[in-house]
């Protein structure tokens, strides 16, 4: 099984606000665009293989960053749709063609909610042969009739449900469907799935997901900023651990404060152990790498350098992708010198450069019991960690 995802985004959102404010798809709700929200549920749900999403050819601007900041290279691709919901998903499907995939999911883009759950109760249907899956919700609410603005009666709502997407399928026989529905010139189905009943296919029924709502009115996407807003906040921990080799010397620099010894640490740069563990732990909370990767020891550029210059690039780098820093530990692992006397320096020095407060900077400091390469003076080892707040992913 090889399952394709297309989605339809190439809708105007007349319903949703004025013009002016862009097509509902693109308005932020958390801090990112409803788009990327569903976009992103389906990068993370494993089986989706290639996912075509199915813009307006005016649209190619607003989309595109978004398509980077994701990065998922050519797991997406983008097509132009055509006047009607119809017309685009024919296009997403024939996009598909080349990827032999077996099974396709076609879903609206303005329904950023849908949950792993869902997918793979979708997905356990096609493994067992259905055609056509639908997830659908039993329709909770009593229904009239309406005549002249009247109730004309009460409708039962026994056996009647609310589609929702994906609408998923075997991919020959919903793409057969869809071009014999173009051919005919059959123009005015609703959804993927009455074309699929109009072609003969049987369509099955599985539970769908309440909070797979469809964002179709500006309070809509209101309700759903402040459903996301309120959700837990995206928390990260970064871990950085560096240890430089000890030599004859004058002293060795710790948190950016020169302290005097009989030794220095050996190293391109000046060599502070703990910033340059400090440093890897706030890269490691966006995914940036490490420090080598940003100052390579290989550039004489940085030969003798502070190593301040490192940690607070690794902060402002932080800082692009949204986070706010809000813990900075240190602990030393040293023979000697001894750090105790120096403690509440290095830690204003960490607030200084990290620009947050002094009781989020933490600076500890033991020895080695005189086991190791530490024990025998032979280098000085950092173990830092930081804890750094998102409010949106980091590109």
């Amino acid at each position: 099984m090889k399952i394709g995802i297309v989605i339809v985004a190439a809708g105007r959102g007349e319903r949703a606000g004025s013009p002016h404010e862009g097509p509902k798809q693109y308005r932020p709700i958390g801090g990112r665009a409803v788009i990327e929200h569903t976009l992103q549920r389906f990068l993370d749900w494993n089986d989706a293989s290639r996912i075509v999403i199915v813009i307006h050819a005016d649209d190619v601007a607003l989309f595109e960053p978004i398509r980077l900041r994701l990065n998922a290279g050519d797991r997406i691709v983008s097509v132009n749709g055509g006047a009607t919901r119809q017309q685009s998903v024919l296009a997403g499907l024939e996009a598909l063609s080349r990827d032999d995939v077996t099974h396709v999911m076609i879903h609206d883009a303005v329904r950023p909610f849908i949950d792993g759950e869902l997918l793979q109760r979708i997905k356990e249907a096609l493994l067992q042969g259905e055609k056509a899956v639908l997830p659908a919700v039993p329709v909770a609410d009593t229904l009239k009739r309406g005549t002249d603005g009247f109730v004309g009666e009460t409708v039962s709502r026994d056996a009647l449900y609310s589609a929702q997407t994906p609408q998923s399928f075997d991919y020959p026989s919903i793409l057969a469907a869809h071009r014999a529905a173009a051919a005919s010139g059959r123009l005015d189905f609703t959804d993927d799935a009455s074309i699929a009943e109009w072609a003969g296919i049987p369509v099955k029924l599985v539970d769908g997901l309440v909070d797979n709502v469809k964002l179709t009115l500006k309070r809509d996407i209101a309700m759903a900023d402040e459903k996301l807003s309120a959700a837990l906040p995206d928390v990260r921990t970064g871990n950085g651990y560096d240890v430089h080799q000890l030599g004859d010397g004058d002293g060795v620099t710790l948190c950016g404060i020169f302290i005097p010894h009989d030794q220095k640490l050996m190293g391109h740069s000046d060599a502070d152990v703990a910033l340059h563990a400090l440093t890897d732990a706030l890269l490691a909370t966006c995914g940036a790498g490490d420090i080598g990767d940003h100052f390579p020891p290989s550039d004489p550029q940085w030969k003798g350098a502070a190593s301040r210059i490192f940690l607070e690039h690794a902060a402002r780098l932080v800082r692009d992708n949204g986070g706010t820093i809000m813990n900075a530990d240190v602990s030393l692992i040293a023979e000697a010198p001894r750090v105790g006397p120096h403690r509440q320096a290095m830690r204003e020095n960490l607030a200084d450069m990290l620009d947050i407060s002094l009781d989020r900077c933490s600076v500890k400091a033991t020895t080695n019991e005189t086991i190791g390469f530490v024990g025998r003076r032979e280098g000085i080892a950092a173990i830092a960690t930081a804890t750094v707040v998102y409010r949106q992913r980091p590109a």
